[in-house]
Parts: C-alpha cells; structure tokens; sequence
C-alpha cells in the first residue's frame, strides 16, 4: 500500500488551497444561499448501518441549513492511495475514516487537522476506550476521534465444558488454565483436539498477555522509541503464554489465526480467542456449522490478576479532518453528530462495536453475543503510536518472534532480545 513521502507531503500541502472539497475558492466565497457541500469517506463497513449515516445527516443538516452532506463509501485496499492522490489534488474530504493503525503516519506528517480544542465537545469523550482515543492522539495532540471498535473474548462450546466438569466460567489466569487442563484430559487422546487453539503466528492474542502483566511491545523514551519485549514482566507474559499453548493448543505453531473460525466449526476446538463478528463465521452456513449456535458461548479473556478481565487489542477506525477542510468547524459538527450517543448505541445493538464505555454500560447480560466483548472493550491496549509501526507488521517482527519461542528455536531471552532489537531500530529509523 502505497503512502506519501515526507516531501512529498509537504509539498501536497503547500499547494493545496486553504478550501474544503465541494466549496469554492476564497475568490468566489458562496453567499448566504449558495449551497455548500460537506464530503465525507466512510468505509464499506458504513453499508450495515445506512440508517446511522442517514439519522447523522439529518441531524447535521438540521443544524446547517444549506450544507448538504455527500457521503461516499470507501474499499479498505485502496483508500489510503485514493487520499494520497486527492490531498495532492486539493481534492480531499472533509471527513476521512482510518482504521486506527493508519493514522500515526499521517498525523506525524501534518495531514490531518489538530482537533485538540474541540476533543471535550465530542460525545462521551471522557469515556472513551482507551486503545481508540491512543490511536487518535500523536505527541499530545488529538486528531482522531473514536468512531468504532471491535474486541476479543474468548468463544468456547459449552457441551466440551459441560463434559469436563467446568461448571462456571473462569475468572483468573489461573482458573483458565486449569479448566484448559480438564479439556484435555477429556478430549486429548483426539490427535486433532485443542482445549484452546491458538496458532503460533497470532500476535494480537500473544500481546495482550504482555500488556496484562505489565509489558509492552515498545515505549517511547527521552524523544525514541525503545523495544521493551525484552523486558522481565514481557518475559514473565510470554513465559505463561508458551506453557499455555504447549499444553493446550495443538494449533500450527508456525501458523496463522485467520481459519481459526473454520478449524473450531469443525468440532475439534473447545475455546479460541476471536472478535465478536467471528461468531457469525463459526456458524455460518458456508464456512462453519449453523449447529453449533446452540452450543456457542464466550467471556472475556482473564487476567492473571483475579476478577479483572485482559486487555484487548481493539481493532476499529477514527474519524479524523484533513488540514485542507476550510471549514473544520462543519466537519467537527458532522463528526459530532455521527459519534452521538444514539448513534453510538445503534451501532453496539445493531453491529456489536464500541467506542465508549458509557454505552458499553447499557449492554448487559440478555445480549449474549456482544455483552462478553462489550466487557472485553472496558480494559485495551494499542501498538506503539509511530508512523513506522506499519513496517514492523511488514516485517512480522512478533510473528517470527512468536513462532521461535512457540517452536523452540530460540529461548525466550534470545527470542525477545532480538525482536526488541529490530523493534527500536524500525521505529526510529
């Protein structure tokens, strides 16, 4: 995926007039009656929830008599090429949504617009999820703001706990793995057979062992970055991570997760760790086995640290204004409008994703499907906010790392220590 250069940022910007796309020029200012047009990118995802956009919209243009607003639905495998090309065409939005890994690099490069003053007029600010409103702010300035996120839990087949005497749901880290203990002593002598299956490659699984001890893929030190896996609570994480998975998994330790969903529908999976949406692959009547419906459940990942839950990575997008908009005020109401509690809460009961906890409190228990990860949502982490981290995942620096330990091709020391090395280096280069 293609991304501007610095210099050729830079120079995007120099030349793009101070006018929002759809407006006219400062020569040509549009009087009291003229129509103004606010344009704003939303992913194809948007599709599931027209009736959001459509309310939005109509709540904006209430409040904007004479800005009609056009909103034009993105792919997620060519949006960032298509917004490269448009800032350098003056042509951009007004409203632009990243998935919340792909903003560093344009908030470091001056691309979007600081939205620090506005960040406490935003709906729920003060209660939104911590990896979202992270992925939004770069060097103490906020850019981003939470639009959505899905988190992982843990989906498991409540017949397998049922027979192996499990008779609640784990609470601990420790409760965990023995009640992982009990499936395998139920079910091992199946060869195919995982209590929890957990392929060697899945590092969003594997970091949020390290964040619940105390650990981190990298911090941001004296002005660099500095690789910290290599830290003794990583270690002590990915120590518990590796003697879970050796007893537990009999997942492909130099494997991937993305046909975990498909392995579990087959019958020989007690519990994997997925996102919420995963349910609908599990059983759907293509890919997985509409049976297991019945007999699907799941709760959020534990802690080590009893009763709390672990940290999730939270996959989902931010809603951000390119510095070209010239008027930032409309594109900040229309976000406003779009992000409100209502509109928040529509998403949580009609697609299951979250952007704050104040709408999280109103999902309980009758929701079976989103409720666990609704919990899941309420403690996260995000990967190190620099503009390079897209190259660490280019480089599958924890993927590599994860497969030799999972492997046994390099201790835990040796493993980390050189991950940690090629972290710092990439993302200072």
């Amino acid at each position: 995926m293609r991304y501007l250069t610095a210099a050729a940022l830079a120079l995007a910007l120099a030349i793009a007039a101070p006018t929002a796309s759809g407006r006219t020029n400062a020569a040509d200012a549009p009087t009291a009656t003229s129509a103004t047009t606010l344009r704003v990118w939303l992913m194809t995802d948007a599709n599931g929830w027209m009736d959001v956009v459509n309310a939005a919209n109509a709540t904006f243009k209430a409040q904007h008599s004479g800005v009609d607003v056009k909103v034009e639905i993105q792919t997620w495998g060519d949006h960032l090429t298509k917004f490269d090309a448009a800032l350098a065409g003056n042509n951009a939005p007004d409203v632009v949504e990243f998935g919340n890994t792909e903003l560093a690099k344009y908030m470091a490069a001056g691309a979007l617009a600081d939205l620090t003053r506005y960040k406490a007029g935003f709906p729920n600010s003060k209660t939104w999820l911590q990896g979202l409103a992270d992925a939004g702010t770069y060097r103490g300035k906020f850019y981003g703001v939470p639009y959505y996120a899905g988190a992982r839990g843990v989906f498991y087949r409540k017949d397998f706990y049922k027979a192996a005497g499990i008779t609640s749901l784990p609470t601990s880290l420790d409760a965990f793995s023995k009640d992982m203990a009990k499936l395998m002593k139920k079910y091992g002598k199946d060869s195919n057979f995982s209590a929890l299956y957990f392929p060697g490659q899945y590092w969003y699984a594997a970091m949020s062992f390290v964040y619940d001890y105390g650990g981190a893929i990298a911090r941001f030190k004296k002005g660099k970055w500095v690789g910290t896996l290599d830290s003794s609570l990583s270690q002590k994480a990915l120590t518990r991570l590796k003697a879970l998975v050796r007893a537990s998994s009999r997942a492909d330790r130099t494997g991937k997760e993305d046909t975990q969903d498909e392995v579990f529908a087959q019958g020989h999976v007690a519990s994997l760790i997925g996102n919420g949406w995963e349910w609908g692959v599990i059983t759907d009547p293509k890919t997985g086995n509409p049976a297991l419906d019945a007999q699907l459940g799941a709760y959020p990942m534990p802690s080590h640290i009893k009763g709390k839950v672990m940290p999730t990575f939270l996959g989902g997008s931010n809603l951000a204004v390119p510095v070209t908009a010239s008027d930032k005020q409309l594109a900040v109401d229309w976000i406003k409008a779009f992000t409100s509690t209502s509109s928040m809460r529509q998403l949580a009961s009609g697609a299951g994703v979250i952007a704050n906890t104040t709408v999280l409190a109103n999902v309980n228990a009758s929701k079976p499907k989103l409720a666990p990860f609704a919990r899941a949502a309420a403690r996260s982490w995000f990967v190190p906010n620099s503009p390079n981290w897209v190259q660490v995942e280019n480089a599958k620096v924890l993927q590599n790392m994860l497969v030799a330990i999972f492997t046994g091709r390099k201790s835990i020391p040796a493993a980390t220590k050189s991950a940690s090395k090629q972290i710092t280096s990439i993302l200072n280069s």
